[in-house]
């Protein structure tokens, strides 16, 4: 085999994206620009304009790498194995290093902010939140068929709130007990008995 058979081409597009997930996490909003990520990249300016034609649609597509990327903690793998275990499993997911580091913690925050006050980057992050909430229902339903749709929706809306927090407090202090503690939480509300359930909300 030669080297020219061998070699895989280089896909421009991602290399100029990931070089924009480097720098929004690396310099914010206000730093980033389509020279700097052209820059980031090793490429021309021109080059980096062809796969994205301004700053907005980089962070669109940021945002959208972000949702793809937190889908993968939640979407089915084609396993076998039990479904509470599956799930249980999914949700230990969120204490990955890959969830934890730093600079994508950064990114995550500073994407998060965009989408508050940016309409068309809102829409972006709630459809990439409903397609998250409605595989980690499919996962909660799956482990507890027993219990109501709805039931399993709202347990789903709340382990969300709280793999929210695992992430902000992460990249606020490196805490590791905290983070498996709220691990841990998430499991419970997953698959705690639907009378149990019921006796906590009669109490709330």
């Amino acid at each position: 085999m030669t080297a020219a058979t061998s070699a895989q081409p280089r896909d421009r597009e991602a290399e100029i994206l990931h070089a924009a997930l480097t720098v929004l996490a690396r310099d914010g909003i206000g730093g980033t620009s389509m020279r700097a990520v052209a820059r980031e990249a090793d490429v021309s300016l021109g080059l980096a304009n062809y796969y994205f034609t301004d700053k907005t649609s980089l962070v669109c597509a940021a945002l959208r790498r972000i949702g793809e990327q937190d889908l993968t903690i939640v979407e089915g793998d084609g396993s076998t194995e039990d479904p509470r275990e599956r799930l249980l499993r999914a949700l230990r997911r969120i204490g990955e290093p890959r969830f934890l580091e730093r600079r994508y913690l950064a990114l995550r925050l500073q994407l998060w902010s965009l989408a508050s006050v940016d309409e068309a980057y809102a829409a972006i992050n709630r459809d990439a939140q409903r397609r998250y909430l409605d595989a980690l229902t499919d996962l909660v339903r799956a482990a507890m068929p027993d219990l109501p749709p709805a039931d399993a929706a709202r347990r789903a809306g709340e382990i969300l709130v709280v793999q929210n927090g695992v992430w902000l407090t992460a990249a606020i202090i490196d805490d590791r007990g905290a983070i498996e503690r709220s691990i841990q939480r998430c499991q419970q509300i997953a698959v705690a008995p639907p009378a149990a359930n019921h006796r906590e909300e009669a109490t709330a």
